[in-house]
């Protein structure tokens, strides 16, 4: 972890405790300002983006804390029985929809840094009376699920937030199981604006500094391992910068395993794979 990364990490974190609080206590300004979110009645960010039955199947107090630039849970495709994680859970709104969508037999997690959205989240979920959920404290950096656990992963304009993307990715195909598949909410910049362009037009907490390019998560996915990367814009949220819904998949293996000779020859090797 880089000092720039924990300083950014550390000024996310009080922000969102901040809108948690606000949230929770009935105060004005739940956003915060600076953080991913827009004046009220502004459909950029937030619950707006979320259509009214959606809204109607939660309580309050989690449609009022999304902080999000987009409505992952609608692109995601979950179906019945699949196992699902948020990134960066917040209040729990992608959470509790998607626990919906994959019925008893599937099950959610939450993962979230803040305890003050944690004990909101754990609030919402005891109100909407889902036991398919379960919200853990950690970071989107070094997920704290096994390889291979997870059928989607979602997130809502969390990523962008994060001064280690690389790692973030990377864990991302870690936790999939091959198969799996991402439907994210993000905040993207077009290919032509620098990283200095992007700084001019808002600030890191504010899901604009910190968003990646377009071309940057095209390349920061595949490395990871990931195949058929989709980056489509939904609308822009300032001057070359865009909400956008990623998509992209873990592969199946593609053949059996090695001979016993090749296993054999390979037995003094350390490491994985």
């Amino acid at each position: 972890m880089t000092v720039e990364a924990d300083t950014i990490r550390d000024e996310v974190r009080a922000r969102y405790a901040e809108a948690a609080l606000a949230v929770d206590t009935g105060a004005e300004g739940g956003c915060g300002s600076g953080s991913c979110c827009a004046a009220p009645g502004d459909a950029l960010f937030g619950e707006a983006l979320y259509d009214a039955e959606q809204r109607g199947e939660l309580p309050e107090t989690a449609a009022l804390a999304s902080l999000g630039c987009g409505n992952p849970t609608a692109v995601a495709g979950l179906r019945d029985g699949e196992t699902v994680l948020d990134l960066g859970s917040g209040g729990g709104i992608d959470v509790l929809l998607s626990a919906r969508r994959v019925g008893p037999a599937g099950v959610v997690y939450g993962l979230d840094m803040t305890d003050e959205m944690l004990a909101l989240a754990q609030h919402n979920k005891a109100e909407a009376g889902l036991t398919n959920v379960h919200f853990l404290r950690g970071q989107i950096e070094a997920i704290p699920l096994p390889a291979g656990s997870v059928d989607v992963v979602i997130s809502n304009c969390v990523i962008n937030l994060s001064g280690e993307k690389a790692r973030v990715l990377t864990e991302i195909a870690r936790v999939l199981k091959p198969g799996g598949r991402i439907g994210i909410s993000d905040v993207v910049a077009e290919d032509r604006l620098s990283a200095e362009d992007r700084a001019k037009r808002g600030g890191w907490v504010g899901c604009i500094a910190g968003a990646l390019s377009v071309s940057e998560y095209v390349a920061g996915l595949e490395a990871a391992g990931l195949t058929d990367v989709d980056v489509a814009f939904t609308h822009e949220v300032a001057d070359g910068m865009h909400g956008a819904i990623v998509k992209a998949t873990k592969p199946e293996p593609t053949g059996r395993e090695l001979p016993l000779a090749g296993a054999v020859a390979g037995a003094g090797k350390s490491g994985c794979c």
